[in-house]
């Protein structure tokens, strides 16, 4: 009986570390603890990362501790592009530099999740120096009345927010 018993309850932690396996694998999570959320479905979601000297603040979706490395995650709803968008990758790096501001460690990559497929994105020091001269840019915009269009994708205009009141929607 007891060794009925023990093997059941073998077969029930085997189904239950499958399912959790499963779970890591379709939030495109890497392997290791995750330590912030930003959608509530792995734990509280916890507070947003600031970066004082750059007035940056954010949040990935999952923050991964993998051995001794951060990993920021950010999980796109949509299918994925053939290669990640600029804007993406862009948020990833600033999630990296945040995390390195904020725990003074600097993540090797990010991983981007899209719903059928993931992207490791390396944070080199090449990759900061583009988000810094990109947020450096944004800085130039803020105080203009008006901004033009930064892109010609029809689809990317057809779901903006601001489509209605754009005068150079495509």
């Amino acid at each position: 009986m007891y060794l009925l018993l023990a093997f059941l309850l073998f077969l029930l932690g085997f189904f239950l570390f499958y399912l959790a396996e499963r779970r890591r694998q379709s939030a495109g999570l890497p392997r290791g603890r995750v330590i912030s959320t930003d959608t509530g479905n792995w734990g509280p979601v916890t507070a947003p990362l600031y970066d004082p000297y750059l007035g940056l603040t954010g949040k990935p979706d999952y923050l991964v501790a993998s051995g001794p490395d951060l990993i920021p995650v950010e999980v796109k709803s949509t299918r994925a592009p053939t290669i990640p968008y600029d804007s993406h990758i862009y948020q990833l790096a600033a999630y990296c530099l945040l995390v390195e501001s904020h725990y003074d460690k600097r993540p090797p990559y990010g991983i981007l999740h899209y719903k059928d497929r993931s992207f490791a994105i390396d944070y080199t020091f090449e990759l900061e120096e583009m988000l810094l001269e990109v947020i450096e840019s944004m800085r130039a915009q803020e105080g203009r009345s008006a901004i033009d269009r930064s892109h010609t994708q029809p689809a990317r205009c057809a779901r903006c927010g601001y489509r209605s009141q754009c005068d150079q929607r495509l």
